[in-house]
């Protein structure tokens, strides 16, 4: 193994570890010290890989951002031509999966976000930003084609959206219960309040 890949491993076995502390303890509850003895290093090692426990968890939440911003494109690409509501369906089962089946950065980072220093968020926003603006990108698209109402608030339904699918963090056992379940009444919620149909 080279000089190299020892670094990315090191870094990849901080940033699991701390990610899923963040989650545990919180942004604050959470030191460099613990995270080192978590992953069976000296303390003084984590300063190699991160300069600080901020740059740390700037790059844990950059992470997790590129875990749904993928998830999003491959949805969008496998559902082109779809009907509407099938699309809906495989973007939050999409997203549901970045929380649950791709590691703890995109829980930690909606579980922490708002209680990170501000140096931290300020850096975040716009990369957290342009991923909401994809899904409200999504939405006027739905408006282009008729499946809901041209009237409808875009924004505040996709903050409602992503409540519905962010906080079953908080809740939701995927070992005790079935994801495609939950995608599909978050799916089924949201679509029926609103579709031109239901509206009808």
């Amino acid at each position: 193994m080279t000089l190299t890949t020892d670094a990315s491993a090191g870094k990849q076995r901080i940033m699991d570890g701390a990610a899923g502390l963040f989650i545990e303890r919180g942004v604050d509850g959470a030191s460099l010290r613990q995270i080192a003895d978590l992953v069976g290093m000296k303390a003084g090692s984590l300063y190699y890989h991160f300069g600080s426990k901020n740059e740390l968890l700037s790059a844990i939440f950059e992470r997790g951002i590129e875990v749904m911003v993928t998830a999003f494109d491959e949805a969008y690409t496998a559902t082109s031509g779809l009907p509407d509501r099938e699309r809906v369906a495989a973007h939050v089962r999409a997203h549901l999966a970045a929380l649950f089946e791709n590691g703890p950065y995109t829980a930690a980072h909606v579980t922490t976000f708002r209680t990170a220093p501000t140096e931290v968020r300020d850096l975040i926003v716009p990369v957290r930003d342009a991923y909401e603006a994809m899904w409200t990108d999504l939405l006027g698209e739905l408006v282009g084609s008729g499946a809901i109402a041209a009237s409808t608030p875009l924004g505040l339904h996709r903050l409602l959206l992503f409540g519905a699918m962010n906080a079953s963090v908080e809740w939701f056992d995927p070992s005790r219960g079935n994801l495609d379940t939950l995608a599909t009444a978050i799916t089924n919620q949201f679509w029926d309040g609103l579709s031109q149909e239901a509206a009808a």
